[in-house]
């Protein structure tokens, strides 16, 4: 496990990188600031390294991140309505940081705040954060661990815990943006995708807060059952479509059995890289990168639209306003836990 520097942020604090490896040529650099992932380092199909996901050459970087690359979002991902929430009859005003709604918490959540390092190999680290009550605007003190793992296997691994001393809600997700021909490469528009879902819950305008309905895939742009490239139907006439430029859907994974679930696959015949997706959530945002473009990336590349596809592990967006979907509250004492395995391959 190798650590170094990694820049100031606004308060002052340091943040530091570490990489972490496995021993057959993948590694993983994830900050303290945010338990963001930086980069993530495999093997194409003739042994070259490549970076494949998007992110920044440092913390700055990070703290102006208005798209989020590579970020540990927390407490909630997604979006909540209205930017608020009720948990037995007390409401919880939150930050309305995305048209009046609440979007991955706020704009100082934990994905914004330094971490401290609990545990450390050359394979794993441990990151940990306790938030306190009311923080962005969530009751209850919480502590929070987030694990990144380097497997055997090749997996990119993630696995969250959070406790609170009141009831509360958790969600928790990464926000990689994955790249599988190398994060400098340009558009995925042509890169393979599957994604193990037969519904998907559509949102009522541009704002992307879901219905409530999980309507079927089959014979619309969000049927992914069988592989194909990600372009494909991305500029059909739909109105899913319309309202996000593109893809940054929830999809309801099909469940077969507890724990991880295959929930997704993508490969690009260019590189031979393939990742399949592994986890023991319920739903699955699939987000197109239809807003990043002109983030100046690391090695000063230039991210256009759609350089991208990003593929977030969660319960279904705003569900604890939606009685029609899984809630994510949990009582006072009572952790939450969650895990996803990104596993990398040659196709």
């Amino acid at each position: 496990m190798n650590k170094k520097a990694f820049g100031t942020i606004t308060s002052g604090q340091e943040a530091s990188l570490y990489t972490i490896s496995n021993s057959k040529g993948m590694s993983i650099a994830v900050t303290d600031f945010g338990v963001t992932v930086v980069s993530v380092f495999v093997k194409d199909k003739e042994g070259k390294v490549r970076d494949v996901v998007l992110g920044y050459d440092d913390v700055s970087g990070y703290v102006k991140n208005i798209c989020y690359f590579g970020a540990t979002v927390g407490r909630n991902c997604n979006r909540i309505s209205d930017a608020k929430i009720t948990i037995d009859g007390t409401v919880y005003e939150l930050e309305n940081n995305d048209r009046g709604n609440n979007l991955h918490s706020g704009s100082h959540s934990l994905s914004r705040v330094i971490w401290n390092v609990a545990e450390q190999t050359d394979s794993k680290i441990v990151f940990e954060y306790q938030s306190p009550d009311l923080e962005e605007g969530y009751p209850g003190n919480a502590t929070v661990r987030v694990t990144i793992e380097v497997t055997e296997d090749n997996d990119f691994a993630i696995s969250y815990y959070a406790v609170s001393d009141k009831k509360t809600l958790f969600n928790m997700t990464n926000h990689c943006y994955f790249n599988l021909n190398g994060h400098a490469s340009g558009k995925v528009l042509d890169q393979i995708l599957c994604i193990n879902a037969s519904g998907y819950t559509p949102v009522q305008n541009e704002k992307s807060i879901p219905t409530g309905e999980i309507l079927p895939v089959e014979g619309t742009p969000f049927d992914f059952r069988v592989e194909k490239p990600i372009g494909r139907d991305i500029a059909a006439k739909h109105e899913q479509i319309g309202y996000s430029g593109g893809y940054d859907h929830n999809f309801a994974i099909d469940r077969t059995k507890d724990g991880l679930e295959h929930a997704a696959y993508a490969y690009s015949t260019e590189s031979g890289i393939r990742m399949d997706v592994y986890t023991d959530c319920l739903g699955v945002q699939l987000y197109s990168a239809n807003g990043i473009a002109g983030q100046v990336g690391k090695g000063k590349a230039v991210y256009p639209d759609q350089s991208a596809f990003c593929l977030e592990t969660q319960y279904f967006p705003n569900a604890i306003n939606e009685p029609n979907f899984v809630t994510p509250v949990f009582d006072a004492g009572v952790p939450y836990e969650s895990k996803t395995l990104y596993r990398f391959s040659i196709e």
